[in-house]
Parts: C-alpha cells; structure tokens; sequence
C-alpha cells in the first residue's frame, strides 16, 4: 500500500508493537503528529522538556526489556535531547529515538531550526541514519529497533526530514527476522572457553563473581542466582547491576566500588579467581588499575562486547556472547564437572571466614539521630515500609549513593538510575516511564533538593497522566556530593555548592496540582512514608524531607586510589 513517510512512521511504530511513546511536538514532525492524532494502536506522552522525553523512554526500556521511544523536533528538540541519549548509551539501553529535520532541500542552508543531529548525535548512539528517500522509511526504522535491542544494546537515532514526511511511498508489513550483512553480533559464547572458565572456577580457593548491568539487560538474574547458589561463592553487583543477585541472601557482599561495601571491595581485591559477567571494571568499581592489578588472580570475563573485554584490566579467559546463553552453557558445564570434580570444602570455608571477618567492620553503619534526620534513615524506612517491593529511580548524588547501600534490591529491573554518565534529573522523568509500564506500582524517586530542580518541569505531566510517584528530596541545602568532595580535597572551600534561595517545595508540588509535605523530624520520617504510599497512593506526593547537612557518603575510594584503600568514615580523614 501507498502512505505518506508520516503515515509509515505510524505504522512501523504499531509494527513494532511500540506500545507508548515519548515525546514533544515541533514544526518538522507536525506531520507524525497529525498521523499519530488520528491512530489508536499507540499512546503519546506530552512532556515539558525533550530531554525528559528521552529520559522517560529509557526508564520505560529498563523495568521490561522493551525498546523505548520518543520523538522530537529539529534542532532545539533534538540537541535538548542529547543528554538524555549519552546517558542511554553510556547504560547500554535500548531506545529508538526520532527526530525531525528541516526539509532535504534545505539541509546545510543554516535554515531555521536546522542542526547538524547525525553529527551531533554520532559519538553518543549506538547508530544513526537521515532517511533520504521515504522508499527507505520502513526498512530504516525496521533496522533501528533491531539495532537497539541486539548485541550490545544501545540508543539508535532516525533523523527525518520534513518533506519525506509527506512524501508517498509503499509500505510493506514486516516479514520475518531482519538481517544485516554488516552487524551480525555474537551470541552463543565459545563452548572451550567456557569450560576453561569453568574449570578455574571449580579449582579457585577464594572465587568470587562480579555482576554489572549486562546481567539485568539479557534476563539472566535467574542463572546467575543459580551458579551463585549452587557453587556457594561471594557475588558483587555494581550499581547498574542491583537487584540481579538478590540482596538478602546471605552471599551477597554487596556493591563495588567507590562507594562500595568494605567487604565487597576486599573479596575483589583478594579473590584468586573472579568471574566479570555483563560489567566493564569501571573507574568507579575498581578504582585505580595498577593497584588493582597488584594482587595475582585469574580473570573471566563474560560480555556481549568484545571491545569492553581487556580494555581497562587484562584478562585470562575472554568469553564473548550474550550473558544469558553464555551461563545457560556454564551452569550445564558446571553441573556435568561437579559430578567427575569435588571442591575442597575446607578452602571454600576459610574463604568465608575471611570475608565474614572483613563484614565484622560493618562499614555501613552510622550514628543515628533523634534531632536531625539522617539520610541512611529514611532509605532504610522506605525499603522497609514498601517490602523491597518498589521500582526507586533515583537522581545523582549523594542520595543514590544512599538509596544503592541501603535499599535491598532483590529482584531485577527495579532500580533505575544514570549509572555512567552520572545525569542529575533523571529521576522524576525516570519514574513517569516506569509508571507508563506499570501503572498500580509502587514508585518511589530518590532525589536532592538540586537533581529535582532540573526537571521539576515534569510535575505537569505527571499531573496530565494522573502519574503517582513519591518523590523524596532528601534536603540537605547542599549539592551534597560536590560538598563532600570539596569537604576531602578542597579544604572544605564550598564553592557554588549551598544551595541558596531554595523554593518552598510544598506549595510549589501543590500549584501543580500534587500533594506536599516537609518532614524535619526523624520521629515523623515513618509516618509520612505510610501516608503517601497508602493514603495518597493513587497521587503524586512531594516530601521535602530537611536532613543532616554535613552527612557524608561512606566507606569511599577517592579518585586515584586502589580498591583496598577506602576511607570508612570522617576518622580517615
């Protein structure tokens, strides 16, 4: 059949089963627009600003494995988008996002609203194209989501001019898996690899399993709790891979890192065997390389990038391959070896008591307090008032340093946070997209008074869409992170951190429309949480919780320094 390019952006986005998209209108896309009015097979979503548009589709993405999607106009809408689209790259999530261009004709004229969005855009997606010929339409977008969602996943940008928006050509109905000649990602994992890994693994004294988000993208929570389990070992999760071991079980040591757990970070350092599955040993999980290259230990590393494997520490047995598929091979390897192989129980024991004794330093512990509400606290109250239940997207900052410690994450996709590019803002944003999904969740957003500033805009679409979330500003009048880095490294020179000249929060969540409520008492921290998420269930609640300004974010690994050298509290200083 013969449509319009507007009309096949339409029905290629139905085709897809594209079920919500994100977005905000503009000239070059009035086109789509019209189409979109017309249709019923998808839902559009107005916000106020592009980048919470793109911010929105990607949280959608990471509670359900879905592609998001927004759509946006030239040049302003598209270069607002940006920063939501390196902050899905930087996370390897699966986005489609369309954008309009002035017509073919004008491109390279400086015509109005014009930016250069394949240029602008290439160093932060997974891939781009500027359709050219509406007889390409289709097929580009077909190609897109498949880019999106396979291999490595990532954001995948179609440019659209404006005249191939009314310009006519066939469309036909998918048929069949696409191929493309030139990207052809692996995913079964080399089965001799695999049982070198394997191998190392049943012989190690002191294993250890390091987990990052590949785990959560590919569903593999449920074989990585089994090898876990079945051979006994220490699991880490990194910040993006929360939730992929449950946090409850007892071999669980917490997260990595800079602001990882001490015994986390010591069990990294001293393992003699440790399995990378779907994590890149950020800067921000093992700090310096060298220091972290000291110690002997043999590395196997599981990804479905080969470009992320070796590229910051050495290691023994590269496994390439999607990480479900590959640990649905391992754990057959596994159970097959048991049976000829036995472990030395003793070994494995003393591993243990070393890692309980480093868990005797309780690194996460604080001084509590009936004056001043400690941030720890709250978190603390809210994982026990929602059972661990809830989807907590959180902003940038001390705050989601806070709610990764202390919120116990025992299942996947529940927690949603900028883990690479470290975006403040994304928080609010991030829970309309995970209420688009799951509409009757709990949803609470973790955020500071400066992170909810940047998109505070999206209270009016929260209340357009009659969207719930609990947002908890844990108020410290500070732009808490940078404070405590200025507080270490800069002799306590607070420059442009206070937070000055703050809104009254209450009345203006209540303007909008959503319920306000300012909590500065500890006593009261329980009782609020119960109102909002029983009594105000079906509204957005606005908590400005005022909280203990100089508290710091502990244990932590300062930039430059190995795993092992972590600051455990103000007494390190």
């Amino acid at each position: 059949m013969e449509l319009t390019g507007a009309e096949i952006v339409v029905r290629a986005l139905a085709d897809e089963g594209v079920e919500h998209v994100f977005g905000y209108p503009g000239g070059s896309v009035l086109y789509i627009y019209d189409e979109i009015f017309k249709q019923d097979r998808f839902k559009h979503i107005l916000v106020r600003h592009e980048q919470a548009a793109v911010h929105a589709a990607d949280a959608y993405s990471r509670v359900s494995n879905r592609v998001g999607v927004a759509l946006v106009t030239s040049g302003p809408g598209v270069t607002n988008a940006v920063t939501g689209i390196a902050t899905a790259y930087m996370d390897s999530i699966p986005m489609v996002v369309l954008t309009g261009q002035v017509p073919t004709s004008a491109i390279g004229q400086d015509a109005f609203q014009e930016a250069d969005t394949v240029g602008i855009t290439r160093p932060c997606v997974k891939h781009n194209f500027l359709v050219k010929d509406v007889k390409d339409l289709a097929d580009v977008i077909r190609k897109a989501f498949y880019i999106a969602r396979t291999g490595r996943p990532g954001p995948v940008l179609v440019d659209i001019p404006k005249d191939i928006t009314i310009a006519r050509g066939k469309y036909t109905p998918p048929t069949g898996e696409i191929k493309m000649r030139s990207y052809s990602p692996v995913v079964k994992g080399h089965q001799g690899q695999i049982k070198k890994a394997v191998q190392l693994l049943l012989q190690a004294e002191r294993p250890m399993i390091y987990t990052g988000g590949g785990v959560i993208l590919s569903d593999a929570a449920p074989e990585l709790t089994k090898l876990v389990q079945m051979l006994d070992m220490p699991c880490t999760n990194t910040l993006m891979g929360l939730g992929a071991f449950p946090a409850d079980d007892r071999r669980f040591v917490g997260m990595p890192g800079m602001h990882g757990t001490y015994e986390a970070n010591m069990a990294m350092q001293h393992c003699d065997v440790l399995v990378a599955i779907g994590a890149r040993f950020d800067d921000r999980v093992i700090g310096n390389p060298k220091h972290f290259a000291q110690n002997a230990r043999k590395i196997v590393h599981i990804d479905i990038d080969p470009s992320s494997i070796s590229k910051r520490v050495k290691v023994d047995v590269p496994i390439v391959g999607d990480v479900k598929d590959v640990l649905v091979d391992f754990l057959a390897q596994v159970e097959a070896s048991l049976k000829e192989t036995r472990r030395n129980p003793e070994q494995i024991a003393g591993w243990w008591k070393q890692i309980g004794a480093w868990r005797e330093r309780e690194c996460l512990k604080y001084t509590s307090s009936n004056d001043v509400i400690k941030p720890q606290f709250v978190i603390e109250k809210l994982c026990e008032i929602t059972r661990g239940e809830a989807f907590v997207t959180s902003d940038v900052g001390q705050h989601q340093m806070w709610a990764a410690q202390y919120y116990r994450f025992n299942k996947p996709r529940r927690w949603v946070n900028s883990g690479g590019l470290g975006t403040m803002g994304v928080g609010l944003p991030y829970a309309m997209g995970v209420q688009m999904m799951h509409p009757d969740a709990d949803i609470a957003v973790i955020t500071g008074e400066g992170s909810i500033q940047m998109n505070i805009q999206e209270l009016s679409t929260c209340q357009q869409y009659h969207l719930s979330p609990k947002i908890l500003c844990l108020n410290n009048r500070y732009l808490g992170m940078v404070r405590q880095w200025q507080q270490i490294d800069y002799g306590s020179r607070y420059a442009e951190s206070y937070m000055d000249s703050l809104p009254d929060f209450v009345k203006l969540v209540e303007a909008y429309g959503h319920v306000g409520m300012r909590i500065e008492s500890p006593r009261d921290v329980e009782g609020a949480l119960r109102e909002a998420f029983t009594t105000h269930k079906k509204r957005l609640v606005f908590l400005d919780i005022i909280t203990d300004r100089t508290e710091n974010v502990w244990p932590m690994v300062k930039a430059g320094k190995g795993l092992t050298e972590m600051l455990l509290g103000s007494e390190d200083l």
